[in-house]
C-alpha cells in the first residue's frame, strides 16, 4: 500500500470508519486492490458530474432512483467516471440493494459494497483521507531518501553511473539516460537483477520497439525528463527512462525519479562544463603556439600534459571554422555569434575523430569561433588520406552536436603544412587565418592552406580601401548590370576564367551553346572594356572576382 501512494479499497474496509459498519462486499469482489484517490459522499442523482475518477463513493442510496433503469443508469455514469466504489449504507432507502444495481456494478466492473449498520460518513471520510495523506507522505520519505542517497554519491565523486545504479536497486528496473533525441547516453541494473538482464540489452529491445511504433517509451514506464539550460525555457538536456522490466513501475519509481533528475541535472551541467573547460583549454595551448608564446622545445612537454603523444611522424594543423558571422569580419570587440554548447560540439567531434587512427589534439577557441587540431601522422605521404577522414569526422560531429543555426552555410575545414614542431606555430597560424579567408568559396570538403595563398593575401587586404576600389574598377559594371537585367554575366565570367578561357568546357559547364557563350563573353567585354584574350586583363579579372567575396557587397 506504502508503495502504492494510495489505499486501496480492500484496506479502506478494515479501517475501523466502515469496519463498524458490517461491509458486505455484493459485486466484484475481485476489484477490491483499485486505489482510492479521494473518499466523497452524496445523495444526488447527478452525483457522476461531480466526480473526477477514484473517489470512493459514500451514500444512503436517496440519488439512486426508485426505477430499475434509473438505478442501471445511475450505476453506469460511476463506472463510466472510472470511481473506485460505491459503498450504500442501508436503512434509509434500502433493505437490502436492489438486483438492477448489482447486476449492472457486476456487468461494468465496479465495486460495490452495502453496510449493514449506520456509520457517520464524515469519521469515514476523515478516517480514509487521513490515510491517504499518510501514505503520500510515506512515498515522499521514500523517494527523498533515495534523492539523499544520490546527493551523497555525487558529493563523494560519484558521477551518472552511480546515481542510476543507487535509482535502479530502488525500483528493481534497468534505467536508462537517453538525450532528447533518444540516443542512449548511461545505463543501469539493479543490483540484484539476474545477469541475463543486461541492461544494454534491455535498450536494444527497447529501441526496436520503439522506433516499430515510432512512439515514446513502452507502457507501464516512467519518463522523466533532465532540465538542461542555454537553449529556452523548459529545454530538455536529457530523459531518464525505466521501463517496467524486472518489476512494475509504481508512484514512488516516478517521485523519485523526478527527484534524482534535478540531481542528474547539475552532475550534467558540471560535466559539460569540465568538458568545455579542458577543450577551451586544449584550445588555448594551440593558439598560444601558433601565435609563438610558447616555444617549439617546450610544446611536446605541454602536449603530453594534455594527453598529445604524436610520436616522431609529422604534425599536420587542421582547423574548422564555424557559424555564419565569422569572427574576422566581425567589428573589433564584438561578441561572437551563438554556436551551442561548445562541450557537445567537442565531445561529438572527438567521438568522430576516434575512428580516424591518429593520434589528435583538439581544443575550442569560442571567440574566433573555431576548433583547432594538431593531428599526429607517421609519414608526410598520408596528408591527403587522413584529411580526408578528419573533414568527414568533423563535419560528422558538428552534425550530431547540432550547434549551428539552420541556413548557416557549412564548416570550413582548412588542411594546413604538415611538419615538426618547429614548423607548427606558423602552419597553425595559416590554417587558422586561411579558414577566414575561404569564406564564401565553393563548399568542399576540406581546403589545402597552400592552395588558398592568394585569398589569404587578399583578405588580409580586406579593409584597405584600394582593394574595394580595385574590386569596383575591375568589375563595376558587370555588378551593375546583374542588378538590373538578366541573364547575370558575372556567374559566367566566373566559369571562363575557371576554365582557363576554354570556351568549350565553360559552354558545357553553363548548359549553354556555343553561339550564346560567345554572345556573352562579347557582352562582358565591351561592358568592361577590356580584352578577354588580354593576360594581363585576366589576371585582374580573376583578382577582383576574388577580392569581391571580402568587400562591401560581395
Amino acid at each position: 500500500m506504502e508503495t502504492q501512494g494510495g489505499i486501496t479499497v480492500r484496506r479502506v474496509l478494515e479501517l475501523p470508519g466502515l469496519r463498524g459498519g458490517l461491509p458486505e462486499v455484493v459485486a466484484c469482489a475481485e476489484a477490491l486492490d483499485r486505489t482510492v484517490r479521494w473518499v466523497h459522499a452524496g445523495e444526488v442523482p447527478n452525483i457522476a458530474s461531480l466526480l473526477k475518477g477514484g473517489e470512493l463513493l459514500l451514500t444512503t442510496g436517496l440519488g439512486l432512483g426508485s426505477r430499475p433503469a434509473e438505478q442501471r443508469a445511475f450505476v453506469r455514469r460511476l463506472a463510466e467516471r472510472g470511481i473506485a466504489a460505491l459503498v450504500v449504507e442501508l436503512g434509509a432507502r434500502f433493505d437490502r440493494l436492489p438486483a438492477a444495481l448489482v447486476d449492472t456494478a457486476r456487468s461494468a466492473g465496479l465495486p460495490l459494497v452495502q453496510l449493514h449498520r449506520e456509520v457517520p460518513f464524515v469519521s469515514v471520510t476523515e478516517e480514509v483521507h487521513t490515510e491517504i495523506v499518510n501514505g503520500h507522505y510515506a512515498l515522499l520519505r521514500q523517494a527523498e531518501e533515495v534523492h539523499h542517497r544520490c546527493t551523497e554519491a555525487v558529493l563523494d565523486g560519484g558521477g551518472v553511473e552511480r546515481v542510476l545504479r543507487i535509482l535502479a536497486d530502488f525500483t528493481g528496473n534497468p534505467v536508462f539516460l537517453e538525450t532528447a533525441e533518444g540516443r542512449l547516453l548511461y545505463a543501469a541494473a539493479p543490483g540484484a537483477a539476474p545477469a541475463a538482464a543486461d541492461p544494454l540489452d534491455v535498450w536494444a529491445g527497447l529501441r526496436g520497439r520503439r522506433a516499430a511504433r515510432a512512439a515514446g517509451p513502452p507502457a507501464g514506464a516512467v519518463l522523466v525528463d533532465v532540465a538542461g539550460r542555454g537553449h529556452g525555457t523548459g529545454a530538455v538536456r536529457a530523459r531518464l527512462v525505466i521501463p517496467a522490466v524486472s518489476a512494475a513501475a509504481l508512484p514512488v519509481h516516478r517521485l523519485a525519479a523526478e527527484r534524482v533528475a534535478g540531481t542528474l541535472a547539475v552532475v550534467l551541467m558540471q560535466a559539460r562544463q569540465e568538458e568545455e573547460l579542458a577543450a577551451r583549454g586544449r584550445g588555448d595551448f594551440l593558439t598560444d603556439l601558433a601565435e609563438g608564446r610558447i616555444r617549439p622545445e617546450d610544446a611536446p612537454e605541454r602536449a603530453r600534459v594534455l594527453g598529445f603523444r604524436p610520436g616522431d611522424g609529422p604534425l599536420l594543423p587542421v582547423v574548422m571554422r564555424l557559424g555564419p558571422d565569422r569572427a574576422a569580419d566581425r567589428a573589433p570587440g564584438a561578441e561572437p555569434p551563438p554556436v551551442g554548447n561548445w562541450a557537445v560540439l567537442a565531445g561529438a567531434v572527438l567521438e568522430e575523430l576516434s575512428a580516424v587512427g591518429v593520434p589528435v589534439l583538439l581544443g575550442v577557441r569560442p571567440v574566433e569561433g573555431r576548433v583547432p587540431l594538431l593531428l599526429g601522422l607517421r609519414a608526410e605521404s598520408e596528408r591527403t588520406a587522413v584529411a580526408d577522414r578528419v573533414a568527414a569526422a568533423l563535419r560528422a560531429g558538428v552534425a550530431r552536436a547540432g550547434v549551428e543555426r539552420p541556413g548557416a552555410p557549412p564548416p570550413v575545414v582548412v588542411v594546413g603544412v604538415a611538419g615538426g614542431w618547429a614548423a607548427a606555430s606558423a602552419s597553425l597560424r595559416h590554417a587558422a587565418e586561411t579558414a577566414a579567408a575561404a569564406r564564401g568559396l565553393p563548399d568542399l570538403p576540406w581546403y589545402d592552406a597552400r592552395r588558398l595563398d592568394i585569398d589569404l593575401l587578399l583578405w588580409r587586404l580586406r579593409e584597405h580601401p584600394d582593394l574595394a576600389a580595385f574590386v569596383d574598377r575591375a568589375i563595376g559594371p558587370l555588378r551593375a548590370h546583374d542588378r538590373s537585367s538578366r541573364p547575370a554575366l558575372l556567374p559566367t565570367l566566373e566559369v571562363f576564367l575557371a576554365h582557363a578561357g576554354r570556351k568549350a568546357e565553360t559552354a558545357r559547364e553553363l548548359h549553354l551553346n556555343r553561339q550564346t557563350l560567345y554572345n556573352r563573353l562579347g557582352r562582358i567585354s565591351e561592358l568592361l572594356g577590356t580584352d578577354l584574350d588580354d593576360p594581363q586583363a585576366v589576371l585582374a579579372l580573376s583578382l577582383a572576382l576574388r577580392a569581391r567575396r571580402h568587400t562591401p557587397g560581395g
